[in-house]
């Protein structure tokens, strides 16, 4: 591929599409990890005793939520491998209309 159709799909209705797409589904995922992780720095930095209460056993509140990171971050991960393969789809779309000269490129794009 040359400089000239990576400039040609950049500049694509299609290609802008499939960003935003992409977009929907990363920025909430990464707003909530990121939302949960810093309640949990905030929980133990502000409210140690609270982070220290015994659930079960010798297991705490902060222990518990230190595992839901890691039960969150394998969901995410595992919700955007399902998600990918809609985005894979559009990318090889893309791909074949690039090929077959029927992307929606900007006038002047790849010129």
């Amino acid at each position: 591929m040359n400089s000239s159709q990576e400039k040609r799909i950049a500049g694509s209705k299609q290609f802008k599409d499939l960003l935003a797409v992409k977009r929907i589904f990363i920025v909430p995922a990464l707003s909530f990890f990121l939302l949960t992780f810093v309640g949990f720095m905030t929980l133990v930095g502000y409210d140690p005793e609270l982070a220290s209460h015994r659930v079960i056993g010798t297991v705490n509140v902060a222990y518990l939520f230190a595992l839901f990171q890691f039960v969150l971050g394998w969901t995410i991960a595992g919700l955007y491998l399902m998600a990918s393969e809609k985005f894979d789809r559009l990318t090889k779309e893309i791909l074949s209309q690039t090929n077959s000269a029927k992307i929606d490129a900007p006038r002047g794009a790849g010129e």
